[in-house]
């Protein structure tokens, strides 16, 4: 017996080179939405800026097409997250996914909390959680706990700017302790909560974090799947032009038809003289696209990325 051919899903028509900023739901990995986005976008090429675990939930930047050049430099941008803490059990992972490995009755708020946040503010020390997604010889650090080894990571730098405690509630023998933070990439919040519990000596995990800004997108912007879903088959998916990405995430320098030029075959033209430092700024032509990225040398700016052929 013949088996009958398989019904192909229908082809989506591909959306334009973009950023798509999803608002990423509770249970979804961050490589679960790039899967989606793919289908949605009619595009293999769609990567993201930085990972979410599967319970946060908010602000996941994606790139399509020649964006996901951009994302090198949004994974770099500061972040900001609303998170709960709480206060009196730790677990295996220092979220609320991971087994729970001691608890101590916290009847009421611990002293020293002020204390505790100041000193876990600004410039730290930070060592991530084991099963974060850091490689250790080409493996993944979660992959190694998961294979039942010890895994030490060591601490690395990373910068807190704001850590804003709000309400504090005491509940069954534990404190629950909501917090808004801003801080540099590559900080764990679930570090943070860990840290924040040990310094009270009690313990902590964390038990819900929202990314609510990466850089210069802020959740506001961020679009839900199921709206996402709900797109026209025969209409390409609506994402963030290269030039609005780019203002959004550099500083701008409007060129004149010869720099755009200049530009576009590689070549170098005068600095920006941003902040006076060697910084990253989005050349704009003329015509409003975006021509390039550029970084002052000495004397001269030069492109480190082409948009715009001559």
């Amino acid at each position: 017996m013949v088996a009958e051919p398989r019904e192909r899903r229908p082809r989506r028509p591909t959306a334009a080179d973009g950023l798509l900023v999803v608002d990423k739901p509770a249970g979804w990995t961050s490589h679960d939405v790039v899967a989606k986005a793919r289908w949605l976008a009619g595009t293999r090429k769609v990567g993201h800026a930085g990972t979410l675990d599967p319970m946060a939930t908010g602000v996941l930047v994606l790139g399509v097409g020649r964006a996901t050049k951009l994302l090198t430099y949004v994974v770099g941008a500061d972040k900001e997250y609303r998170a709960t803490i709480r206060l009196g059990e730790s677990t295996t992972t220092d979220d609320a996914e991971g087994e729970l490995v001691r608890r101590i009755a916290v009847p009421e708020v611990p002293d020293g909390i002020d204390a505790a946040v100041a000193a876990l503010t600004g410039a730290i020390q930070q060592v991530p959680s084991a099963v974060s997604a850091i490689k250790i010889d080409g493996q993944r650090a979660y992959a190694r706990v998961r294979a039942g080894e010890d895994v030490q990571l060591a601490a690395r730098p990373v910068t807190v700017h704001e850590f804003e405690v709000g309400e504090i509630r005491a509940v069954d023998g534990v404190v629950d302790l909501d917090a808004r933070v801003v801080c540099s990439s590559g900080t764990y919040i679930r570090a943070l909560a860990r840290d924040l519990g040990a310094a009270l000596g009690v313990g902590g995990h964390l038990t819900m974090l929202r990314r609510t800004r990466v850089g210069g997108y802020p959740v506001s912007t961020a679009r839900a799947l199921d709206e996402l879903e709900a797109w026209p088959m025969d209409v390409p998916l609506d994402t963030l032009p290269l030039t609005d990405a780019a203002r959004a995430t550099f500083p701008v320098r409007e060129l004149t038809a010869a720099e755009a030029t200049a530009l576009g075959h590689g070549q170098r033209i005068a600095p920006s003289g941003v902040d006076g430092a060697e910084r990253t700024v989005a050349a704009i032509g003329p015509d409003g696209a975006l021509v390039a990225l550029i970084e002052d040398r000495g004397p001269q700016a030069r492109p480190v990325l082409v948009f715009a052929g001559a």
